[in-house]
């Protein structure tokens, strides 16, 4: 038939090694893929209190990411449960061409107000750090805890 060729008789020795230098190509290949499919999953769930004078002044609740790192932050929620101000006041600053710049505020009052703030809740891409803090209006919330959660996947 055309295009078919038989070789009778003959007995050739065949190397395998194109082969097997095209198997090594192709499992480098699924490690890199791998490794970006396992970053998909997340980091670790981030975590825990912070016990400050919200009422004194703005005070930093965490810093999130490091300079020159990219990650996407999917999640960000804070617990305003032991607080009694009627203005709870988050904020969030991350550089803009280097320089740190507020690009979040909005006010909460803690009496009707979810405990549970979702300051957060998606996907938003930062290389650097992403800095939260709080601050409330009632004298009686200082030396209260604040908790918060985020998590973080890496780009």
């Amino acid at each position: 038939m055309p295009g078919e060729f038989y070789i009778e008789n003959k007995a050739e020795r065949l190397s395998l090694k194109g082969i097997e230098d095209a198997v090594a190509a192709l499992e480098a290949e699924l490690d890199t893929v791998t490794i970006q499919t396992d970053k998909l999953a997340g980091q670790s769930p981030v975590e825990g209190p912070v016990t400050a004078d919200w009422q004194v002044a703005e005070t930093d609740v965490v810093s999130i990411g490091a300079a020159g790192i990219r990650n996407k932050i999917h999640d960000l929620t804070l617990s305003i449960h032991n607080l009694a101000g009627t203005q709870i006041t988050i904020r969030l600053y991350k550089a803009v061409n280097g320089i740190e710049r507020k690009v979040y505020e909005q006010v909460f009052d803690a009496g009707t107000d979810p405990s549970g703030l979702a300051v957060i809740n998606g996907s938003w891409a930062i290389h650097n750090i992403l800095r939260v803090t709080l601050q409330s209006n009632n004298a009686a919330d200082n030396g209260k805890s604040v908790d918060y959660d985020y998590m973080l996947e890496a780009m």
